[in-house]
Formats: C-alpha cells, structure tokens, sequence
C-alpha cells in the first residue's frame, strides 16, 4: 500500500525546516533570533509574524523631532499670509 507524503500546512511556519525559516526571514527582513522571538512570542501563523515584523518596522522608524501642534503651524502661516497681502494692498505713489 502506498502512503501519501504529509503536505505542509500553508500558513504555518515549520521551524524545523531549514529551507522555510531561510525563505521567511529573508522575506521579512529579520535575523534568524528576530524570528525566532517573534515565533516564541505571537506563534507560527506567517500572517501573523509577518504583521509582527511590520510593526516592529514601523516602531523602529525614527521619530520626528519635534513638531510644533497644528493650531501654532496654522497661525503661523496666517500670519506670514497676513504680511504678505499688506505691501500688495498699499497704495503705490
């Protein structure tokens, strides 16, 4: 009798096959230990490591400095409008 090959699940990382592990850190982007903390911290779902990753990118992004809230930036511009209507409005002689 001839027994079937198990088939992979898709949506699960193996973290025993080498070629696989290869294959999604280089994907992602991650160190063999990144994606190793990853797995042993959310699970082996792919969708979900890969989700992990992307938010560990965007939170390794560097922060802006500092940027003045919105009302100063538009008073600001107000006032550099403001200075710039007042010469076109004097009358010329």
């Amino acid at each position: 009798m001839r027994r079937s090959i198990p088939k992979p699940i898709r949506n699960k990382l193996d973290l025993t096959d080498r070629v696989q592990m290869r294959l999604v850190r280089k994907r992602l982007g991650l160190s063999d230990a990144e994606l190793t903390a990853i797995v042993g911290r959310i699970g082996n779902s792919i969708a979900a490591i890969s989700k992990e990753a992307a938010k560990q990118r965007a939170n390794a992004l560097a922060k802006p400095a500092h940027v003045p809230p919105a009302a100063v930036i538009a008073s600001a511009v107000a006032i550099e409008q403001a200075a710039a209507e007042i010469p076109a409005s004097a009358p010329t002689s």
